[in-house]
């Protein structure tokens, strides 16, 4: 894949680069900065490093896993993770098959090419094999009742669940995941509309706000990374990742709608996202637990009496999630249901008619 002339504006090309008397091939608004390509994979590259330097996400010697779907932000994890800290800090990749067919094996194929290509070891786990069901059996249920809540939310758990489970098991010291800075801001804005307050303290480069043995600390060394950005580097670098459909499911996920304002709000004021993100910053430390409440907290866990995983009730979200879908398949069945056929279902959705990828 050759890059290609990155624009935002008309006249990008008729600046030269901050940096050098190069023409520019990419501006950020939000400066705004004119880059040539050398002067932008250098200060993408060089705000990686930063943020992992500023928020303390892992030292030397530690073994960090991270969770490679396939898809542009942990593939350049990956990359990044791999050139410049495989030296001191051993390296391997989880892969989550969560059953869609006709996608996620596109995804995956992805992922283990890339793997390959650095010289990372890596494990896929299957949805199937792990809880007996796979996001096309959960996706008709859903649909014939709502109440039971969105896909996304079901998936997302189970994949945390899976990703804390394994970096366990792999004796990693840090899980490391590919959320971008509009994936942190979506979720700030999110949780005040929800009043979600308690998942919003957990909210963080390093996230969590409980030290405990069975947990593994997970990291996001794009916390402050825009996702266009991340786009942008992959064209430069040619960093092979899967483009195509998003998952035919997407279009169920309540974020998509605060994607889309808020991609209209940085698009109209370029450096929102960048102040959203710091306004949550500067809050942090007035609403997450003090140092010696943290004891206190995790005294509160207890191991789920299914999986064994760190939970406060009986069993984890997980568990439960997965007894819940057990069972309304048995409703269904018994009712003699069949999948809700929706208009929006299989609607061939790409990074840019979902995300507003649009350079």
């Amino acid at each position: 894949m050759k890059a290609k002339k990155i624009t935002t504006k008309d006249e990008t090309a008729q600046r030269k680069c901050d940096k050098c008397p190069q023409k520019s091939v990419i501006t950020l608004a939000y400066g705004p900065h004119y880059f040539c390509e050398k002067h932008f994979v250098q200060f993408f590259e060089n705000r990686f490093k930063k943020t992992i330097r500023k928020y303390n996400l892992f030292r030397a010697k530690e073994k960090i896993l991270v969770a490679l779907s396939g898809g542009k932000d942990s593939t350049v994890l990956l990359y990044l993770l791999c050139k410049f800290y495989s030296r001191l800090n051993k390296i391997e990749a989880l892969i989550i098959d969560e059953g869609v067919k006709g996608y996620r094996e596109k995804a995956i194929k992805c992922a283990v090419e890339n793997c390959k290509k650095l010289g990372v070891n890596y494990k896929i786990i299957q949805f199937k094999k792990e809880f007996g069901i796979t996001n096309d059996k959960l996706m008709p249920l859903i649909l014939n009742n709502p109440k039971l809540g969105g896909t996304c939310a079901f998936c997302g758990t189970l994949r945390r669940n899976i990703m804390n489970k394994y970096a366990k098991t792999l004796g990693a010291n840090k899980l490391a995941t590919g959320h971008n800075m509009d994936d942190e801001v979506q979720s700030f804005v999110m949780n005040v509309f929800n009043n979600d307050f308690e998942r919003m303290k957990r909210m963080s480069a390093s996230a969590g706000v409980i030290e405990h043995s069975g947990f593994v600390k997970r990291i996001k060394p794009l916390y402050e990374t825009p996702e266009k950005e991340i786009i942008a580097y992959c064209a430069f670098r040619e960093i092979k990742h899967y483009s195509e459909e998003c998952c035919p499911y997407s279009w169920t996920a309540k974020r998509n709608e605060y994607r889309e304002m808020l991609n209209h709000f940085e698009n109209r004021f370029p450096g929102t996202e960048f102040s959203i993100l710091r306004f949550y910053e500067n809050i942090k430390p007035l609403i997450r637990p003090h140092e010696k409440e943290k004891p206190l907290l995790a005294q509160k866990l207890v191991e789920c009496r299914q999986c064994g995983e760190p939970t406060e009730k009986g069993f984890c979200k997980a568990c439960e999630m997965i007894e819940k879908i057990k069972e309304e398949a048995k409703k269904q069945k018994g009712k003699g249901k069949s999948a809700i056929v929706s208009s929006k279902y299989n609607k061939k959705l790409t990074c840019a008619t979902t995300k507003g990828e649009h350079i």
